[in-house]
């Protein structure tokens, strides 16, 4: 009688089995795949530079090296602002865990991903910032402007002034550093960040306090 019962039970052909299997397979490799880019969304290179755009990410090592400054520089419970300077960010994202908060302010909206963390910025207009960004609301700003020119300095310096509490950590070509004086009053410091990809260009990094650098 059961045999009888079971004989009832509708069977799927092997080609709609064999279907139905590469279906779910395809679905458990989209989600598995969904999973390491939310857990890899903040790793350097998760989005990739964009040379349009005048992007140039630091290398692995200098980038851990100026967020770890910045961590300390800001102090417990310090605020850090990057502008355009998504690869320290980025540096910052995997530190989680110690105690600041972190706000990325960038050009690309490919950023955005990084949820209300992410301001957009376009250094041609360095004081059009959210209400959310209050004067003077950071322990500390980290910016690398994206051009080498004084006109973007100058510019992106307004913002810089416009955040900081004080503490500035300017990543920028060797060639600029009379204008990053006169601009910001910092001063070169013996360590010198390099890049994932050898720019042109010799790049230094410049501070306006006791930094961890020299």
């Amino acid at each position: 009688k059961m045999d009888e019962d079971d004989d009832d039970i509708p069977q799927l052909s092997s080609h709609t089995l064999a279907a139905l299997q590469e279906f779910y397979l395809e679905q458990q490799q989209r989600e598995g795949m969904k999973t390491s880019q939310e857990f890899n969304q903040y790793s350097i290179g998760s989005i990739e530079e964009d040379w349009q755009l005048s992007q140039f990410w630091y290398s692995d090592e200098t980038a851990s090296c100026l967020a770890k400054e910045a961590v300390v520089a800001a102090g417990e419970g310090g605020r850090i602002a990057c502008v355009s300077a998504p690869s320290v960010y980025q540096k910052l994202k995997e530190l989680e865990g110690k105690d600041f908060s972190v706000c990325i302010l960038e050009y690309d909206r490919r950023f955005s991903v990084y949820g209300e963390e992410f301001v957009f910025y376009d250094y041609n207009q360095p004081l059009n910032l959210p209400e959310n960004l209050p004067p003077h609301s950071f322990d500390i700003v980290i910016a690398d402007p994206p051009y080498l020119s004084e006109e973007c300095l100058q510019k992106t310096a307004e913002t810089i002034k416009y955040l900081t509490k004080g503490k500035i950590l300017l990543c920028t070509g060797a060639v600029m550093e009379e204008q990053a004086a006169k601009h910001l009053g910092v001063k070169i410091c013996k360590f010198i960040p390099k890049h994932s990809r050898n720019l042109a260009n010799e790049f230094r990094c410049y501070v306006n306090y006791a930094s961890g650098l020299d």
